[in-house]
């Protein structure tokens, strides 16, 4: 049996994630101790990429913009991208307007994306929600946040009852890298997510994926 092929420095294209509404300073702590120890990214909620910046300024970090629903104001997302970028954070991860898209106002969509992108030098990548989303739907909006110059596409926040699904990486991967997020829980998942086109992996199992892969 052949051995699978490698995936060129996996660990490095992981970003480590913690964003539930209950996270405390020490899990963030925890959480980029955890990505220094295994050469991670991270991904932190913007209250604390201040803390996260002075605790760990090797870690690559990431932080999310009018997260987990997109339905802020455009100018609301404007402000809380150029925090970010003031507090130290290296990319965005932004949520459109999801029930713009659901109702064809695909112009919004585009603008609010747009304006987001165009707030700071950041590498922004849109959260598209593919959980909520049909095929069509999917293709549309990658279209739109591409055309409106998102760096990356997401699949998904993890908090709409879905996650990444090796169909919706291969869907976005038509129009932009893809970072796979939600639901990934294990090397073995993160590897089919790298096999099947992503260039990131977001997981709340960091660590552990990590751990699987040097034991591998």
């Amino acid at each position: 049996m052949t051995p699978p092929a490698a995936i060129d420095d996996p660990l490095s294209r992981i970003e480590h994630t913690v964003l539930g509404p209950e996270t405390t300073p020490a899990d963030v702590r925890r959480t980029l101790d955890e990505a220094r120890e295994f050469g991670l990214r991270a991904c932190v909620p913007p209250n604390y990429v201040g803390l996260a910046t002075e605790y760990a300024p090797g870690v690559p970090l990431t932080t999310v913009v009018s997260f987990p629903h997109g339905t802020a104001a455009t100018g609301t997302k404007v402000h809380e991208a150029e925090r970010a970028f003031e507090d130290g954070a290296d990319e965005l991860d932004v949520v459109p307007h999801v029930g713009r898209l659901k109702a064809g106002d695909d112009d919004v969509v585009a603008r609010d994306i747009e304006a987001v992108v165009e707030a700071t030098p950041l590498p922004t990548k849109v959260i598209v929600e593919t959980p909520l989303l049909s095929e069509a739907e999917t293709h549309r909006v990658g279209r739109i946040a591409a055309d409106a110059g998102a760096d990356y596409l997401k699949t998904a926040t993890g908090f709409s009852g879905g996650g990444a699904t090796v169909a919706d990486v291969k869907c976005l991967a038509e129009y932009a890298p893809v970072k796979a997020s939600g639901g990934i829980g294990s090397w073995r998942e993160a590897r089919t997510m790298f096999e099947a086109g992503a260039a990131r992996i977001g997981a709340s199992s960091g660590a552990t994926i990590a751990r699987e892969y040097r034991e591998e």
